[in-house]
């Protein structure tokens, strides 16, 4: 554990006496940092010794229930109390914004959470500042980040060593690996299957019994979601991404979607191969300091190749 680990672990410890001292609106925590500092493992570590009742959840995983729940509900508000239930610690890891849509439905929950003296701890890539960074909706959240800083102590984790590069991580992409377009085979044009994702679909290259095929450009430059790769990544535990260029060839959005996809599936575990037609060098040349490359770089690095 380095340094800002620890100081980190400190401020989690605090929190942890006062929800084992049954204190109410105990002070949550903050985290956040550049990738692959220990802040997952941080809150984890925090999150399996706290009393409960609790419940821990990727960010992307409980807004595709947040977004279910008022579909069949009715009301954002009745989501939020089905979302919320009787918990008295809730866990976020990778709480990001880009959406402005998404950022609204968050204000109402963090009101609601905090009314009810719920204890809320996140991980992020971002200080509470930097969330909702599109200057054009930006200030629409000021006031729920203002809430965030009220009710939370913020920590930022930001030591010298990115643990994703020394370390074999658990979970992440299992026997996944990284390679180039001459070393595989791509699927014949007669396996392409449509898959139905929700109420749209979506196409796959290939299904080949517990792995799906994709190609880039069809999965990514087209307005797919983090519920889409949620439901998909919970069918098919094995993924063949093939077809990925140099990033900096496609558009910001594009990159933004293959960066959740990634995010997906390393938090659900899944085996990923991806199939690049640069090399792993190329891949990310000339993209400067776009937002969530670096989770991105971070994750694929864990790769074989």
């Amino acid at each position: 554990m380095d340094d800002e680990q620890r100081a980190a672990a400190a401020v989690l410890r605090e929190t942890a006496d006062g929800l084992d001292n049954d204190r109410s609106a105990v002070r949550g925590v903050y985290l956040w940092g550049p990738v692959g500092r220990g802040k997952t493992w941080l809150m984890d570590g925090f999150f399996r010794s706290a009393p409960g009742p609790k419940r821990r959840v990727h960010f992307h995983d409980f807004f595709r229930g947040l977004h279910a729940d008022a579909h069949e509900l009715g009301s954002i508000d009745l989501a939020v109390d089905a979302a919320l239930g009787d918990v008295r610690l809730l866990c976020f890891d990778e709480f990001h914004l880009h959406d402005v849509g998404d950022a609204m439905l968050v204000a109402r929950l963090l009101k609601a959470l905090f009314a009810r003296g719920i204890t809320l701890v996140v991980t992020s890539n971002y200080p509470p500042g930097g969330l909702l960074p599109n200057p054009l909706f930006h200030h629409l959240f000021a006031p729920t980040i203002a809430v965030l800083e009220q009710h939370l102590t913020v920590v930022e984790v930001a030591g010298p060593v990115d643990y994703r590069t020394v370390t074999t991580a658990e979970g992440g992409f299992g026997p996944g690996r990284f390679t180039g377009a001459a070393e595989t085979e791509r699927p014949d044009l007669r396996e392409r299957v449509v898959l139905p994702v929700g109420t749209r679909t979506v196409t796959a290259s290939a299904v080949r019994d517990r792995t799906v095929w994709f190609d880039f450009r069809a999965l990514c430059d087209t307005p797919t979601t983090p519920a889409d790769y949620l439901d998909l990544s919970a069918r098919f535990p094995c993924w063949v991404i093939t077809g990925v260029p140099r990033l900096r060839d496609v558009g910001a959005e594009t990159v933004r979607r293959f960066a959740n996809v990634v995010d997906v599936l390393y938090d659900r575990g899944t085996a990923l191969t991806v199939v690049a037609d640069v090399p792993w060098d190329d891949l990310f040349a000339g993209l400067g300091d776009m937002l969530d490359v670096d989770r991105l770089v971070s994750r694929l690095s864990t790769l074989r190749r």
